[in-house]
């Protein structure tokens, strides 16, 4: 068995002091083909909303890749061959922590339970308020709908027209305050 925290421990303060927050760390194991998948966006400040790619370009996972393929030759955590996958969270982001889901409050959201919640394993809606036990979402009829963090096996960021106009606009904001400097 991997240990992701132990690699996640072992990288995010190299990646942190690069710039790079990371997202998600998995380990697909498979007698075939194993494959550390590592999610990383630029780091933000505390409140910030990062409606994009992560602000992550090519030339950025491969300096990413280089980096934590270093830490891990030093410190072998993976017994075995694997590939290493270095990725942004795209717009449609997962959502993994408390602070995603108030970082992201306001906009679509799917999420996956591992268990039936009033018979239903899938809910969507907009994200609403969240505390530290529970996500609550509207759904499309208007009823508030909690589910527990322990709960939820998956979840991400819905990809709607809301979505994409947010994308845009910052984008535009971004734009217009580089031409400005």
């Amino acid at each position: 068995m991997v240990d992701v925290a132990r690699i996640e421990g072992l990288i995010a303060p190299s990646l942190a002091a690069m710039g790079f927050a990371i997202v998600r760390v998995r380990f697909l194991g498979g007698a075939r083909r194993a494959t550390l998948q590592i999610m990383v966006e630029r780091a933000l400040p505390e409140h910030g909303v990062r409606l994009d790619d992560g602000g992550i370009s090519a030339d950025d996972c491969a300096e990413v890749s280089r980096t934590v393929s270093a830490l891990l030759d030093v410190e072998d955590p993976i017994a075995g061959a694997y590939e290493l996958e270095i990725s942004s969270p795209g717009i449609d982001r997962p959502l993994l922590r408390p602070a995603d889901f108030r970082r992201y409050r306001g906009f679509a959201a799917r999420l996956e339970t591992r268990l039936p919640i009033d018979g239903r394993r899938r809910f969507a809606g907009t994200l609403d308020e969240t505390d530290t036990q529970h996500v609550r979402l509207i759904d499309p009829d208007g009823a508030v709908i909690s589910v527990p963090f322990a709960a939820i096996h998956a979840a991400k960021l819905q990809l709607t027209d809301h979505l994409l106009q947010e994308v845009s606009r910052l984008r535009s904001q971004a734009q217009t305050k580089e031409e400005a400097l």
